[in-house]
């Protein structure tokens, strides 16, 4: 957890920095921060075993973020971060996640008005004091007020990409524990929801009283809510709770079934328990005082008369009777969802290779290759989108040359092992055009389009400028198809339904956008995509190889959506791939 912590210290400095308008410092302390967040060693043993010098083996830590990391996990602080604190002792993470709010932003209303804080702020724009701040204005206000409100209505939740790496880790540490037989993840993060509010375990122990002593000293741990013979309650630096609890083996699985949920699921089965006769709750399931089900959880569930469904499933969308269905053996019963190791390949990869810390393309191919993939493709955002130093025509097309020259060197005895293909995501212009000539978006082996600007539009016109972008026959992808960024911005305005019917004709491919705060499409729209025949492609989004394990949770949201492998074309060889872009 460590890792994380550093990791969020590391982002405010980039934001710190910002403020003060410094060059280059931010993007690097941005990029030293999300290594460490996605690395896959604990830092505090990396550093027990290497030192110094282990510290600097992580990608993108120079001597002095190493120096910085040092000094935190030997004093638990960094003073460079402190004095920044100190200048503008402002609510820095919190105040930049308001859409429209960024660091520069920040320290005008701190030196400006001495706002600290997001209530601070909501009662500033109110009063109308935002507007008249340089750089601002009434509609820069409003949005302000909007995005707060926005804020406000997911508050107390995490993003599954905060929370999962943590009770992975929780998880791996509490399972050592030889007290501990039998351990099990419950609750939304079993459900791989795209938001969770706390975390929830559930073991199995001869020895309970110990297994509640580790729970209560594990690392991070801020506040003890409450410590039972049985069950314990924690509150974790990073804002949330977690629970534990330790059931008898005789109940266990009905436990499981129980506490992962979700509430409308359970709800729907303990009726059907009741028209058995039967009576289901956390301890089994009985038919009058004698239990009939309850050790394990697929018993729980056939004895229901109902086949055993992956929790991710579990929303009481159709799955429940679906499930009935399969267990009587008719058609149409549970999909055969896309497996999290089902995946061959992501064709959204930032190499950014032309900035001064980029990832070169070769480096992200080789970290693919041994990532498990056959295949990457590099999409580099393209001309209109400035601040991510997009391509133009010309540096396209030297990209694709690059390409073909890295697959020449990949090549082993004439037979290509692993293939890195050509792409791009291309910006879709406010008409619905795309902003780079067609000749050029021909050379590429693929081509990925999306809105990245003027993101107010009314649904009319945003759904007509992504309809028209499908409708250019060199586009075969609409990337993070609704906008949305979770916590911090709604999804566009757009008629979902008219999207569907024109990636049916056109034979668009909707992108599954992995990356921890999009999650887009969301598994409503794939279950309606899936249902309207229209073919998906899970993607992360990476801008460096340590993110090419967010693909998981983009697999995730998949599955919440029903979605099986055959929906998913990344799912399939190159070969099938590129035939089907081609036709």
């Amino acid at each position: 957890m460590k890792n994380q912590e550093i990791a969020k210290i590391l982002y405010e400095i980039a934001e710190y920095l910002e403020m003060e308008g410094v060059a280059f410092k931010p993007q690097a302390y941005r990029k030293a921060g999300l290594e460490l967040d996605t690395f896959d060693r604990d830092i505090e043993d990396l550093y027990r075993e290497e030192g110094f010098k282990g510290l600097k083996k992580i990608p993108g830590v120079g001597e002095s973020i190493a120096q910085k990391i040092e000094e935190y996990l030997k004093t638990g602080k960094i003073k460079y971060y402190e004095d920044f604190k100190k200048k503008i002792p402002a609510d820095v993470e919190i105040l930049t996640t308001v859409e429209g709010v960024g660091p520069r932003k920040v320290k005008i209303i701190f030196e400006e008005l001495g706002i600290k804080n997001l209530d601070e702020l909501e009662e500033a724009a109110k009063e109308g004091k935002i507007r008249k701040l340089p750089g601002f204005g009434e509609k820069t206000e409003k949005n302000i007020l909007e995005g707060i409100a926005f804020l406000k209505r997911d508050k107390g939740r995490f993003l599954l990409g905060e929370i999962l790496p943590i009770a992975k880790e929780v998880f791996a540490k509490l399972e050592k524990s030889k007290e501990v037989e039998e351990l099990s993840m419950a609750g939304s993060v079993r459900r791989m929801k795209d938001t969770i509010g706390d975390l929830d375990f559930l073991a199995i122990s001869e020895n309970p009283e110990k297994v509640m002593d580790i729970f209560v000293s594990l690392p991070g741990v801020v506040r003890v809510w409450g410590k039972g013979a049985t069950k314990s309650s924690i509150r974790m630096s990073q804002g949330f709770d977690m629970d534990i609890r330790v059931i008898p083996k005789k109940s266990y699985g009905s436990a499981l079934q129980y506490f992962t949920g979700s509430k409308d699921h359970n709800i729907h089965l303990r009726k059907i328990a009741i028209e058995k006769g039967l009576k289901l709750n956390e301890y089994g399931v009985f038919k009058g005082q004698k239990m009939v089900a309850g050790e394990d959880e697929e018993e729980v569930y056939k004895v229901l008369g109902l086949s055993w469904m992956a929790p991710e499933l579990r929303e009481n969308t159709g799955e429940i009777e679906a499930a009935i269905r399969e267990a009587q053996g008719k058609s149409n019963g549970l999909p055969k969802l896309i497996d999290y190791k089902d995946i061959k390949g992501d064709l959204h990869y930032h190499s950014r290779w032309q900035e001064i810390d980029g990832t070169p393309i070769e480096e992200a191919a080789l970290a693919a290759r041994d990532f498990g993939y056959e295949y990457i493709g590099i999409s580099e955002h393209t001309k209109t989108l400035k601040i991510e130093h997009g391509l133009d025509e010309k540096q396209l097309l030297h990209h694709i040359s690059e390409i073909e020259k890295i697959n020449f060197r990949l090549s082993s005895g004439g037979q290509l092992k692993f293939r890195v293909l050509s792409g791009c995501e291309a910006n879709i212009m406010q008409d619905g055009s795309i902003d780079i000539d067609d000749k050029v978006l021909a050379r590429l082996d693929y081509v990925i389009a999306g809105v990245h600007s003027q993101f107010k539009m009314p649904m009319e016109k945003m759904t007509e400028r992504i309809i028209k972008a499908m409708g250019n026959p060199h586009v075969d992808i609409i990337s993070h198809p609704t906008g949305r960024l979770i916590k911090k911005r709604e999804e566009y305005q757009i008629d979902v339904e008219k999207i569907l019917e024109a990636a049916r004709e056109t034979k668009t491919v909707l992108e599954i956008n992995s990356y921890p705060e999009r999650l887009d499409l969301k598994d409503v729209y794939i279950k309606r995509a899936k249902e309207e025949g229209v073919k998906m492609i899970i993607n992360t989004d990476s801008h460096n190889p340590s993110q090419l394990h967010y693909i998981e949770y983009g697999i995730s949201q998949a599955r919440r959506g029903w979605a099986e492998k055959e929906d998913i074309i990344n799912c399939w060889p190159v070969e099938k791939l590129l035939k089907f872009f081609n036709e």
